[in-house]
């Protein structure tokens, strides 16, 4: 409903043209590399991929194709995560719908849109202190798989998962793992 919501509010615009929509992040990954997508508006949180592994593949597979993050998350970690992966915009969903259409068109020329509270609230925000591979694992483990799991997923040793569980942990003042994955989630790490 909310996709098909954002696509007919973006077909309003005169110079905007709704070229693919996608249910999920794999497919709006293979519509952005497959149809002739100058802007993608992705969310964060998708089935598949999320919204920045969208990104950051397009970054690499289609470098002319900007992406805008759409999103409940008002987290300075995911804004510079976002920013990271090569996003050129992240809007909250709360915001009008004039000014997604506006950001799609900043976007478009070249220029980066970020949402203004947000982009001061990043500025002081605690850096993120997790590597990607720590926090691949801390999110699995946040969703209650075992060691042996993640380490079958990952191709890794238990041990290494061990190893980077209990450094991640560490770098996070954490109690164990749930409560690990519970303050880099709250921050927006994962």
């Amino acid at each position: 409903m909310v996709l098909g919501a954002l696509a007919a509010l973006l077909e309003l615009e005169p110079d905007i043209a709704v070229v693919a929509k996608a249910a999920n992040g794999r497919e709006a990954l293979k519509a952005a590399e497959q149809t002739g997508v100058d802007v993608l508006v992705t969310d964060i949180e998708m089935p598949g991929m999320t919204g920045l592994e969208v990104a950051g593949a397009l970054k690499v597979s289609r470098p002319g194709v900007k992406a805008i993050i759409l999103t409940t998350f008002a987290r300075p970690g995911y804004l510079r995560r976002a920013l990271d992966a090569g996003a050129s915009g992240y809007l909250l969903k709360d915001r009008p719908a004039s000014e997604l259409a506006d950001a799609v068109r900043r976007v478009h020329r070249g220029l980066r849109v970020v949402d203004p509270a947000l982009a001061t609230e990043a500025w002081s925000a605690e850096a993120d202190p997790l590597t990607d591979r720590e926090r691949q694992i801390l999110q699995r483990a946040g969703e209650g798989r075992s060691s042996g799991e993640i380490a079958g997923e990952l191709r890794l040793s238990e041990g290494t998962v061990r190893n980077y569980l209990s450094e991640a942990i560490s770098k996070l003042g954490a109690a164990n793992r749930v409560d690990a994955a519970r303050i880099a989630r709250a921050k927006g790490w994962l």
